[in-house]
């Protein structure tokens, strides 16, 4: 057995035994397996490597840091829930086009700020009630705005587990908003009808109209979508004239975030951006776990060790353990199955197009959010509904989640033909 290995394994068993034996955070467990790795190599404890490490990832970790503070003031401000109310005034006659525009909303948190949790604990918490309402059960609607939170995080314009596989190679995040398009915005459409649509068909408007509140939307009006406006705007002119608007993501998150003070309601913005940092911390710990794991991953020979041996793979069984071990390792976190298989498996399809490739792969990272024991979209989605069970979220969730990694695979073997009429 080669040390190489010996040292993977050592690293994956602290990992392992930190999180489910002591039921450690997620980030000090990535530490402790990062020093055992660095132990069993021999190398100590080298402290600038842990700290190179652990600022890996500070531009994305700028980023989801302002888009919490960003979606955190939306959400005091009324702006998702006016939203959600106009669309379902509008399209109540229209099921389908009902149902994809909520999926759309539920989504849209984790398309700011890369985690699917924030999106099932904002949008979800206001869009369930509404899938309620208008007649689909707990378990389904649960199950909608668990996949709405993942596909949030993998849709433009953040996605983290893209990121940080980019990161690996040195591949920078650009180019990434179409193929991620391409990938989520099927699914998301494909998922909520296959949920929902059955259950809306005998809809009744003026059943359930008294029971939506409006109150926001007639008192503030247009005034309260300013915020996104603004941040979409910025963000075009950064893509459009990249010479006087390239602002960066975290200071046109913090612009659009100061605009909504102006837009309506009167909003705390301290206590607001300290419950956002507080409520991302999580996240921002596993993204500083991550980047120590792979510097020492690096620092050891393991990554190679790796990507090796993983190019030794038939092609077809390259893309069956893909299928398998990424989800599996996501139930950890989904973040580091991005960053420990996810670079790995990036390397071995070198010959395709590279950004397709890490759009689909960190689609396929993202399901670990729905993998148990963690299974963190599943569980927070079931608490929104009330429901108790989360493990019937996760079966109602497994045919999205197969279309999801078939269609991951598909665009991976037809990443060139895809890539030629993108770019």
């Amino acid at each position: 057995m080669s040390i190489e290995l010996i040292i993977f394994l050592g690293m994956v068993i602290v990992f392992i035994i930190s999180c489910f034996k002591f039921k450690l955070p997620v980030s000090i467990a990535m530490l402790l397996s990062a020093v055992a790795g660095t132990l069993i190599a021999g190398k100590g404890i080298p402290i600038r490597h842990l700290v190179e490490g652990t600022f890996g990832y500070l531009d994305t970790i700028l980023v989801i840091a302002t888009a919490m503070i960003f979606m955190k003031t939306l959400q005091e401000l009324g702006t998702l829930s006016a939203l959600s109310s106009t669309i379902l005034n509008k399209f109540h006659s229209k099921p389908s086009i009902l149902l994809i525009f909520l999926m759309f909303i539920s989504m849209f948190p984790g398309m700011i700020t890369g985690s699917s949790t924030a999106s099932v604990l904002t949008a979800g918490s206001i869009v369930a009630p509404i899938l309620i309402l208008i007649g689909i059960p707990i378990v389904e609607t649960a199950t909608i705005i668990a996949i709405g939170g993942i596909l949030g995080m993998i849709a433009p314009p953040v996605n983290v587990p893209a990121m940080i596989i980019g990161g690996g190679i040195d591949m920078p995040y650009v180019g990434f908003t179409i193929p991620l398009l391409i990938l989520t915005v099927p699914v998301a459409i494909f998922t909520v009808l296959y949920l929902g649509l059955k259950h809306t068909k005998n809809l009744d408007y003026n059943k359930i109209k008294d029971q939506i509140n409006t109150e926001d939307i007639d008192k503030y009006g247009v005034r309260l979508y300013i915020p996104i406006i603004l941040g979409v705007v910025l963000m075009l002119l950064g893509k459009i004239m990249p010479d006087f608007f390239n602002l960066g993501m975290p200071l046109i998150f913090l612009i659009s975030a100061i605009a909504a003070l102006f837009c309506g309601k009167k909003i705390n913005f301290l206590k607001v951006s300290k419950d956002a940092i507080k409520d991302t911390l999580p996240v921002l710990g596993i993204l500083m776990g991550v980047g120590m794991f792979i510097q020492v991953m690096t620092l050891t020979g393991v990554r190679g060790f790796i990507v090796v041996n993983s190019l030794s793979l038939p092609p077809a069984l390259i893309f069956l353990a893909m299928a398998v071990t990424i989800p599996l390792f996501g139930a950890v976190s989904s973040f580091g199955a991005a960053s420990v298989l996810g670079v790995p498996f990036l390397m071995v399809f070198l010959g395709s197009n590279q950004i397709i490739t890490a759009s689909a792969i960190s689609f396929i990272a993202g399901l670990g959010d729905l993998m148990p024991p963690t299974a963190l979209a599943g569980i927070f989605a079931a608490q929104v509904v009330g429901l108790k069970e989360y493990t019937l979220v996760l079966k109602k969730a497994l045919v999205p989640a197969i279309v999801i990694i078939v269609y991951s695979i598909i665009l991976i073997i037809f990443s060139k033909e895809l890539a030629s009429i993108i770019y």
